[in-house]
């Protein structure tokens, strides 16, 4: 592959091997560098969307104002030559202004489909609780077939497609639930923690350089990947191998949720084929052939963090879903 800004040369996924594997790795630590360039202290999260991207998943961002969540998700689609669209999901957002509307064209005599926004690679939908059900719920065909249907006739959306969805976890005045059918699609949770001192430090020292977070391209983001690498690179994560023992491993960690005292709701089965899924993506970037244990602890908590419903009494006394995770994969024996 070339280093140049504007990737060019393109792998075929039916004949990458070893080498070519190698250099899809390479490009991808290409692309945290050219994030780095503009968000500091958020590499887990950076980590994260590669591998949603990888797997086919969509991501939902957690964090306070002010911690460059937007500002990842563009800056990721800037360094990958992907498509973005920006959605700020408000109360009085229509489903049609997500996915379409059919606006009548009086010179033809006829009807015709406005693509929404949802067209695009990644989507990045902003403060997603912020809107009723009603319009969430129009994400959800999007999400899991990856297409819009309109007027009987069925859309494919552009590949690669995912969502990165943003939440607000301090604010709820004005806010909606998230329907537990649409929380199940997101591949991943990820929390974006307030940067560590040196990196707050590092952010004002660029700002006072003249930083402009509006301008990636001013900033010295490259795009280092383009769609062909990564169709590639998915071709590749969808052959990493998994031996019985492991896919044994990820069952018992789902069914050991279902059984805590303290959890309502556990793990479901599409739970554990997501985390099945991440797990190979973050097996091939660490250069792995076949997932491990390891590999399978690492995604346990951004994989089922949001899939996990804890008892009302469980809130009262503080329990974290994290913390009961944590606790899940330090009892439940792993494979030798």
């Amino acid at each position: 592959m070339t280093t140049s800004a504007t990737p060019t040369d393109l792998i075929n996924p039916a004949s990458a091997g070893a080498a070519d594997a190698a250099a899809l790795r390479a490009a991808l630590n290409r692309v945290r560098t050219e994030v780095g360039k503009a968000v500091v202290g958020q590499d887990g999260a950076v980590t994260g969307l590669i591998i949603a991207l990888l797997a086919r998943g969509h991501v939902l961002l957690e964090g306070v104002p002010g911690v460059a969540k937007t500002l990842l998700v563009r800056t990721l689609s800037h360094a990958l030559s992907l498509d973005t669209k920006r959605i700020q999901f408000t109360p009085d957002l229509m489903p049609g202004d997500v996915t379409g509307s059919l606006i009548y064209d009086a010179r033809a005599g006829e009807f015709e489909f406005r693509k929404g926004p949802v067209f695009t690679n990644i989507m990045l939908a902003d403060e997603i609780n912020r809107t009723p059900p009603k319009t969430q719920s129009a994400l959800l065909e999007a999400m899991e077939e990856r297409q819009v249907s309109v007027d009987g006739e069925s859309l494919t959306l552009p590949e690669p497609f995912i969502v990165a969805a943003t939440m607000n976890p301090i604010e709820y005045e004005g806010t909606y639930t998230l329907p537990e059918a649409q929380l199940d699609r997101f591949l991943l949770k990820l929390v974006l923690e307030v940067p560590a001192r040196t990196d707050e430090i590092e952010v004002l020292r660029r700002h006072a350089a003249g930083f402009n977070p509006r301008d990636l391209a001013g900033a010295g983001v490259g795009a280092v990947l383009g769609a062909a690498e990564l169709a590639a690179a998915q071709a590749a994560v969808s052959h990493v191998g998994s031996s019985a023992d492991v896919l044994a491993y990820i069952v018992d960690l789902a069914r050991a949720t279902r059984t805590s005292p303290s959890v309502k709701l556990g793990v479901s089965p599409r739970g554990t084929t997501a985390l099945l899924a991440a797990t190979k993506a973050w097996a091939w970037l660490s250069g792995y052939d076949s997932i491990t244990p390891d590999h399978v602890q690492a995604m346990a908590l951004p994989v089922w963090r949001h899939r996990v419903q804890l008892r009302p009494e469980a809130e009262l006394e503080g329990v974290s879903v994290d913390a009961i995770l944590r606790g899940v994969l330090q009892q439940v024996q792993v494979p030798i």
